[in-house]
């Protein structure tokens, strides 16, 4: 698979020209009888230091095999030394990259999805909640494109950086001691509104790393600002689950997310 940079030289706020400081979407396209016009930009977890590939490549792999166009970013991390935005700045420039692909590639650009797990699924639902409609006047096309996701997808996500936040991911975000406001500004819980994207989430409820209470207060506001949403708590399993796979054994989130995307029309 061939990976795309998000910029061309130089990147927004790089550190350097390493990999690590280079974003990048690599491609995962369906088979040209299966394509249904429909993308997906995965966002893989990994506490802002690491990204899982189970959870790139692999879902990628299982939405281009039911039709869905999908696209892994590769996004800059707080174990190479970034700090909020850059990781929301890389998450935006993709969805706006793969709404202008879509536009190139004749699919349709009203039905870009977002899919995130763990801290993938805090930038995930930061992109939900912090997106904007693009500028009409720059000179790059992409940055006219606006960054708004059609629906999200949120796999056992960090949502709250407050008390049931995940230290880890919060730390390689913010760095140590961040300022109260800005701690606010990105439990995303607290920034949902009626312009939030229709979002499915499922987690499980005795998740040991991410308290379930991330996916209760996220839903719980999306109820409250009349936010379409489908909302899946099961009983076990441990956090970082991703697909099954043989000899994993997993709840049916793959099944309830295909029924959710059915009446979405992203199938």
């Amino acid at each position: 698979m061939l990976s795309h940079p998000l910029w061309s030289s130089p990147v927004p706020h790089a550190l350097g020209t390493e990999p690590q400081d280079i974003p990048t979407l690599t491609a995962y396209l369906p088979p040209s009888d299966k394509r249904n016009g429909a993308s997906m930009l995965v966002l893989p977890g990994g506490g802002y230091g690491g990204l899982a590939p189970h959870e790139g490549q692999g879902y990628a792999e299982w939405f281009a095999a039911h039709g869905i166009t999908a696209y892994v970013l590769q996004y800059r991390l707080g174990s190479h030394g970034y700090r909020h935005p850059v990781m929301l700045n890389d998450a935006a420039r993709a969805l706006r990259t793969v709404r202008a692909w879509a536009r190139r590639d004749g699919l349709d650009p009203a039905r870009i999805g977002i899919i995130g797990s763990s801290a993938g699924g805090h930038l995930a639902s930061t992109l939900l909640t912090h997106f904007d409609a693009g500028l009409n006047t720059a000179s790059d096309v992409i940055e006219r494109e606006s960054s708004r996701p059609d629906l999200g997808i949120l796999c056992y996500p960090v949502i709250s950086l407050g008390e049931f936040t995940h230290e880890g991911s919060k730390k390689n975000l913010l760095g140590e001691n961040p300022p109260a406001d800005l701690v606010r500004l990105l439990s995303n819980e607290l920034q949902v509104t009626a312009t939030t994207p229709p979002t499915f989430i499922w987690h499980t409820a005795d998740d040991q790393a991410v308290p379930v209470e991330n996916a209760l207060l996220f839903a719980s506001a999306l109820r409250r600002s009349g936010v379409p949403f489908d909302l899946h708590v099961y009983e076990h399993g441990v956090h970082g689950l991703g697909l099954p796979t043989p000899g994993n054994i997993v709840p049916p989130w793959d099944v309830d997310l295909l029924f959710w995307l059915n009446q979405r029309r992203f199938l």
